[in-house]
């Protein structure tokens, strides 16, 4: 017997990192996250793109990438972005969660951790 395989719930999820740590270690909390979270997440309401079978934007503790933070990761693709401020989020939105165009020039660089 053979399980077919359904359709995603979401065609693609952002998941931006909020986390904040203690004694002064650089996180994307410190960079305004939260705020660039709250901002995608309106942009995703208003142009019509959230819900089942469109885009998700959560919410994610550390994302261990935090020498490239601020950073957001959209999946199913994988595709790692560091953001300065809501037009880069604007960018991400419009190209990406809406027409699957990668933004390159908000790609974190791949040897960034923690």
């Amino acid at each position: 017997m053979s399980i077919e395989p359904t359709p995603p719930y979401f065609k693609r999820h952002i998941f931006f990192c909020l986390n904040e740590r203690k004694n002064n270690e650089a996180c994307c909390a410190q960079q305004d996250a939260q705020a660039a979270f709250d901002h995608c997440k309106a942009r995703v309401k208003a142009l019509g793109l959230a819900g089942p079978g469109e885009v998700r934007v959560n919410k994610a503790g550390c994302l261990d990438r935090c020498s490239g933070g601020p950073v957001a990761v959209v999946y199913p693709e994988a595709v790692w972005y560091t953001y300065v401020d809501q037009s880069d989020i604007d960018e991400i939105v419009e190209s990406h969660l809406k027409n699957g165009q990668v933004v390159e020039r908000l790609l974190t660089p791949a040897h960034l951790g923690r």
